[in-house]
């Protein structure tokens, strides 16, 4: 059974900076495009981020271009989120997921961790 497990939430003031990490239990992780999607309260899930198997191609929600950084170490079965310049709106739980090629929508992907939440508040 595959598990991805997010960490690194929490809650941090207007224009500071966060790094999510998701570990996954993948036995061919390095065969996997990742994602992260957040859900904010009241709001579908919406796409944030995306890397290809490798890591050499990356894709981004258009409005979050410029702050939210996506990378992975398949050495370390890890895949990250570096959120920077972080705004009051950002506040959502973040989800890592797993699919076998990238896409934009959470159909695209059958593997979720639980998330993590994120606050940006002063």
């Amino acid at each position: 059974q595959v598990q991805l497990v997010e960490s690194g939430g929490g809650l941090v003031q207007p224009g500071g900076s966060l790094r999510l990490s998701c570990t996954a239990s993948l036995r061919a992780f390095r065969s996997y495009a990742m994602a992260w999607f957040r859900r904010a309260p009241g709001r579908e899930r919406e796409f944030v981020a995306a890397t290809s198997s490798s890591g050499s191609s990356v894709y981004s929600a258009d409005s979050l271009k410029g702050r939210f950084t996506i990378s992975r170490d398949n050495d370390k079965v890890s895949v990250y989120l570096q959120m920077n310049s972080l705004k009051p709106e950002d506040t959502a739980v973040y989800y890592c997921a797993a699919a076998v090629r990238v896409g934009y929508s959470d159909y695209d992907y059958n593997c979720w961790g639980q998330g993590t939440q994120v606050t940006v508040s002063s």
